[in-house]
């Protein structure tokens, strides 16, 4: 029989050391698992131009009707869900993310909400997020 332990490394927040216990209690074994949340993350790229912040998604396979952008104060939230084909299937490599995503961007300066543009093509989400320009606005009004 073999005790297990489930210890969190501290190195590693996201990493759990196994410690295996013989029954003749011998030196312990160590194991690292890496624990995969069911939520993933895309690749997204970020830069600047000279007066716009540029949030590029890679997340092909999806419907617009299946994204989510959401602002809270400074975050840029991106959410949604690519299904997988219902058939069942033998895998031999798979490396194709499915279900939930999320990625969340922190904002370097103010943006102009309204003029916020987003769009989905050819896999791409790019979303583009102009500088606030307090000296425009109060000419605006």
């Amino acid at each position: 029989m073999i005790e297990v332990t489930l210890k969190a490394d501290p190195i590693r927040p996201s990493f759990y050391i196994l410690e295996g216990y013989h029954q003749l209690h011998l030196e312990p074994l160590y194991w690292r698992l890496a624990m995969r949340s069911q939520v993933w993350r895309p690749p997204t790229d970020v830069y600047e131009t000279e007066d716009t912040l540029v949030v590029r998604v890679e997340i092909a396979g999806m419907r617009e009707s299946d994204i989510s952008i959401s602002m809270d104060d400074r975050y840029l939230s991106i959410r949604g869900w690519r299904v997988d084909a219902p058939e069942r299937r033998a895998y031999r490599q798979m490396e194709i993310r499915f279900g939930e995503f999320i990625t969340e961007v922190e904002l370097p300066f103010p943006v102009a909400i309204e003029k916020i543009e987003a769009v989905y093509s050819d896999g791409f989400l790019r979303i583009h997020l102009p500088r606030f320009d307090s000296n425009q606005a109060q000419i605006d009004e």
